[in-house]
This record gives C-alpha cells, sequence and structure tokens, in this order.
C-alpha cells in the first residue's frame, strides 16, 4: 500500500512535468492551471490502473497447485466507470496440490482455501467437503477425526450444486 502511494504522487509529478514540457514546446500558450490538472489525472489514471490490474498481478504470483475458484467484482457510486467495468476486488483459491483424501470415504476431500482481498491480508481456512452430499465445514477452530477418519464435530452446511468452490474442490 505505502509502494502504491509513492508510485501515485510519482505518476502525478510525471504528469505534472509533462505538462510543463508540452507548454514549454508549445511557446507558453498553454494556461497555467494545466500543469495541477495533469497531476491530478495522472494520479486517478494510475489509481484506477492498479485496481484494475491487481487481480491479474496476484494470479500471476500464485505458486502451482493453488486455482482460482471464485471471483467477486465489484461496483461503486463512487467509481462509476465501474457500472461498465467492474473490477475484481476478491477471491477465493484453492490448495489443490495439498489436498487430502480418505480411502474409507472417498467422496470427502480435505483442503485449504485462501482468501485474497484487495487492501485486505490474505485468509486461509481448512474446509471440509463431501463431494456426493453437496456440503462443506469450516475446521477452523480443529476436528476431531474417528479411527475411520470420519470428522465427529464437524459443522456441515449445504452449498448450492453449482457453487464453483465445490465443483472445483471434487473434480480435482
Amino acid at each position: 500500500m505505502f509502494l502504491e502511494l509513492i508510485a501515485t504522487i510519482f505518476a502525478g509529478v510525471a504528469a505534472a512535468g509533462l505538462m510543463m514540457l508540452v507548454n514549454i514546446a508549445s511557446g507558453r500558450v498553454l494556461p497555467r492551471w494545466l500543469t495541477p490538472v495533469a497531476a491530478g489525472v495522472g494520479m486517478i489514471a494510475l489509481t484506477i490502473s492498479n485496481e484494475y490490474t491487481w487481480f491479474d498481478r496476484t494470479a500471476e504470483t500464485l505458486p502451482e497447485g493453488i486455482e482460482i475458484a471464485m471471483t467477486v467484482e465489484e461496483k461503486g457510486w463512487l467509481r462509476p466507470w465501474t457500472h461498465l467495468w467492474p473490477y475484481t476486488k476478491r477471491f477465493v483459491a484453492v490448495d489443490t496440490a495439498s489436498m487430502r483424501r480418505n480411502d474409507s470415504l472417498p467422496d470427502q476431500r480435505m483442503t485449504d482455501l485462501y482468501f485474497f482481498g484487495r487492501w485486505s491480508p490474505v485468509n486461509k481456512a481448512p474446509m471440509l467437503y463431501d463431494c456426493k452430499a453437496g456440503k462443506s465445514a469450516l475446521l477452523i477452530d480443529g476436528a476431531s477425526f474417528g479411527e475411520d477418519g470420519t470428522v465427529a464435530d464437524a459443522d456441515w452446511r449445504v452449498m448450492p450444486p453449482d457453487d464453483p468452490i465445490l465443483r472445483l474442490v471434487c473434480e480435482t
């Protein structure tokens, strides 16, 4: 966040400097107020660019075996252009490389979910999925397993059949 602030300030200085050069090259016929306007436009343009490219930049840095399951696009009235082109503000990634299965319960899979947000720290949550029943259980507080591998104290929640996370976990 700090680096983006510094980059935004430099973009404003660069845009103002460019406008000053254009003014000098044109024989100083442009009004002086164009220089701070150019600085503001440059800073706003960089901010908008960072908002729209954050998801792609973050997704490119994900390690092998972590797949994006769901994205959340955002629109806002403070950013009227997002009603035409919404941007991705959050996404959920599934760690398919470390997915665990139990031979005695072939329809269940346990994996870690990673929750990414634009200005938020990455959160990790272990989840248990029952692909046949279409339900999931959050194992954040730990879980006790029986001898056959069943989870004794799971709080199962039914998921919609078209849920992208359930689909990715069960097809992997």
